[in-house]
């Protein structure tokens, strides 16, 4: 007893109260657990008085009020009698004054909500996207959606491109049941899956400070479609491309990884609690990006995990399967440690996580060059695009002006270059590699924050 100390699995209390009742209902619904009387919360033990009578009473007061069957017994600690009460977990959900109670730690719980509407569909092993929906018509899926699916999926679904019964497709992907259509199949396939889970929608924005929007956009429909629509606006309106050339293939790089950009939104869709009313909204700033989520993570997965190897708990796992036959994710749990060791391998910091609110906040940060790129102009320098490809270009590298004018797609050295270089010189954002002979031919130019 001298090594146990309260937990998500073991409650002292110094005498007995039937407001108790709400505790053991906690460890029952939970993972199960030890309740002692006669033991203060600081585990100084008092022993209990008329232990007899109470050790008649508790077993017929537990069954009468919970419905459960418990081991209750006489244990001697210190010289004196404590209680103990053996309370086995329950696979079928457990009330007290029709309350539901979880246990949080070494903390009991009241559960309501979403929080409750989940623990339920837990106990009967469901998850909200394995509900069915009872009005909704095979009518009303898109089957352009459907097609781009089958292209996707044929690889680890076999024969799934030949499937031209839509009912039967669904039903092999496990989005039926019965007679009726699953929402992990709306969410996925409808026309309108708005129609019937308005929140399902997702946001762009540009912000320039926490509370000063730029321009927004709205983006629905189904989720298979929404990750494309996503990254497109992203790509085309939202975030600047760096433009490059090795030989004659031109090379376009976002300010940000479009692999991490994209593992972050299928991320955000597959775990997304859909019963929340807030939807997935990407800010853009000057000098990061940020994605929230609302989402109820998993005790087996906590936020501190996610940038370190962790199993796959996926909060919507229908709409999961589904993603990864078409190729969307490659191994379950290892989407946060994707997302990182891309941002790193471009020469970005860490992106971070963090959970507030109910929600997952991913932020990506843009290299220190990029960052004082955008300073620069918010400082009204002015900063031509020219200029900012350049200061691109000479990250973590001295360039020469030839150097950089081939970096640029420029075969020969243009009076618009040299003019960049020397007002970039001028501004103090680069500098000469040596000193003393800017004329050299061994000249390069370098970054002042290198």
């Amino acid at each position: 007893m001298q090594n146990k100390v309260e937990s998500q699995t073991i409650e002292f209390k110094q005498i007995w109260k039937d407001e108790y009742l709400k505790t053991i209902c906690a460890l029952a619904n939970t993972d199960g657990g030890e309740f002692y009387i006669g033991i203060s919360d600081d585990k100084k033990v008092f022993g209990v008085k008329n232990i007899e009578s109470l050790l008649e009473v508790l077993p017929n007061k537990i069954n009468n009020r919970l419905g459960l069957m418990v081991d209750v017994s006489i244990q001697q600690l210190e010289y004196k009698d404590i209680v103990k009460i053996i309370i086995e977990k329950t696979y079928a959900p457990i009330s007290f004054n029709g309350k539901f109670y979880k246990r949080s730690g070494s903390n009991t719980i009241e559960l309501n909500g979403t929080n409750l509407t989940n623990f339920i569909l837990k106990k009967y092993g469901k998850t909200w996207d394995d509900i069915i929906v009872e009005n909704f018509t095979l009518d009303e899926i898109n089957l352009e959606t459907i097609e781009k699916f089958k292209i996707l999926a044929k690889d680890r679904v076999p024969n799934i491109d030949k499937e031209n019964n839509l009912e039967e497709l669904l039903r092999k992907l496990n989005l039926y049941e019965g007679k009726y259509i699953k929402r992990a199949a709306i969410l996925l396939f409808a026309k309108n899956p708005q129609q019937y889970f308005i929140q399902s929608h997702s946001k762009i924005g540009r912000f320039l400070t926490e509370i000063d929007i730029q321009t927004s956009d709205i983006i629905e429909g189904n989720l298979i479609d929404q990750v494309d629509n996503l990254l497109d606006v992203l790509r085309l309106k939202y975030l600047k491309a760096y433009i490059s050339y090795e030989g004659h293939h031109r090379r376009e790089k976002l300010e940000y990884p479009y692999d991490a950009l994209k593992e972050a939104i299928i991320n955000a869709l597959i775990h997304r609690d859909y019963t929340n009313t807030s939807n997935l909204q990407i800010k853009v700033y000057n000098d990061k990006l940020v994605m929230y989520n609302g989402a109820l993570l998993s005790d087996e997965v906590p936020i501190e995990k996610f940038d370190k190897p962790h199993q796959s708990k996926p909060f919507n796992p229908l709409i999961s399967s589904v993603f990864y036959k078409a190729g969307f994710i490659e191994n379950w749990g290892k989407g946060t440690l994707n997302i990182i060791a891309e941002c790193l391998k471009q020469g970005l910091p860490k992106p971070t996580y963090e959970y507030e609110w109910t929600a997952v906040r991913t932020t990506f940060y843009k290299a220190q060059v990029e960052a004082q790129v955008e300073a620069q102009v918010e400082a009204q320098v002015e900063l031509n695009e020219t200029d900012k490809r350049i200061l691109i270009t000479l990250r973590d590298r001295n360039l020469s002006s030839k150097d950089i004018s081939e970096k640029l797609g420029n075969k020969t050295l243009s009076g618009g270059i040299k003019r960049s270089i020397k007002r970039l010189l001028e501004a103090g954002l680069i500098n000469y590699t040596i000193p003393n002979i800017p004329r050299s031919s061994r000249q390069k130019y370098k970054l002042v924050s290198n």
